[in-house]
């Protein structure tokens, strides 16, 4: 069953461009390139479902995901767009040019290859999940004790962007049992056998990053013929916020040469 996605729009005019977040992320991670390119088209950022105000569901593979965001696009009127989504939201918009070729313009993928890979971010759940919420007094307190688990301070405030106090209780924007219970397919890959998709498509990926290696350029092009590659230097995995102008960069060079 699809799910109908929260999602957030900047600008009314141009062609659709549609931003996809990452695993424990939300549309508020592309606010500030949102509003950049705002002037040029109409951007549609959602957030996926278990993730931060779209619903919840228990099962979350990338056939129900790229389903969503079509019904999506059905529901706003876009019969094509531009799709750049990073790390999970990559593989999302993989899966949905794979299936739905023709209501992909153009193809932007964000540190993540179309492959399975083998953490399971076993240590982030379990951090999350050992917060009692019932006692929770602050976000400072969050903080500390996420630390145990969690020790990169920057990745402890990416994920408490997933907290929030509602009517004088603390929750998880994010579907934590549902993402425990699916990782196994949010770090594999479900994309449809003999399936291409040959429009123009970017890989933008941090030097400093594992998920995509150079070495790896042949077996992307069996499912994506047209790709071209576009490393950004001294980013890891957090491409767009590590370093945002060479990110914008490679998305303006992709942008261009799509002529979108």
């Amino acid at each position: 069953m699809q799910l109908p996605l929260h999602y957030r729009q900047y600008g009314e005019r141009g062609e659709a461009l549609v931003l996809l977040h990452g695993l424990f992320g939300s549309s508020a991670n592309w606010g500030s390139i949102a509003r950049e390119l705002a002037d040029e088209y109409r951007v549609i950022v959602p957030d996926l479902r278990n993730h931060g105000q779209s619903p919840h569901a228990d099962y979350m593979d990338y056939a129900s995901m790229a389903g969503d965001l079509l019904d999506l696009l059905d529901h706003i009127s876009i019969p094509r767009a531009v799709l750049v989504g990073h790390s999970m939201g990559g593989k999302v918009a993989m899966r949905l040019a794979l299936t739905s070729p023709e209501r992909v313009a153009g193809l932007a993928v964000v540190d993540i290859a179309p492959i399975a890979y083998a953490h399971d971010f076993s240590a982030i759940l379990d951090g999350l999940a050992a917060i009692d919420l019932e006692s929770l007094t602050d976000r400072q307190q969050a903080d500390r004790l996420l630390a145990a688990r969690v020790p990169e301070s920057g990745v402890r405030g990416f994920l408490l962007q997933n907290l929030a106090r509602e009517n004088d209780r603390w929750r998880w924007r994010v579907n934590l049992a549902s993402l425990r219970a699916n990782m196994p397919l949010i770090t594999g890959f479900d994309g449809p056998p003999d399936a291409s998709y040959s429009g123009p498509t970017h890989f933008i990926y941090g030097e400093l990053s594992h998920y995509v290696q150079a070495q790896s350029y042949a077996e992307f092009r069996q499912l994506f013929p047209g790709a071209d590659f576009c490393p950004v230097a001294n980013a890891g995995h957090w491409v767009y916020a590590e370093q945002r102008d060479g990110f914008m960069r490679c998305l303006r060079k992709f942008l261009d040469e799509a002529s979108v």
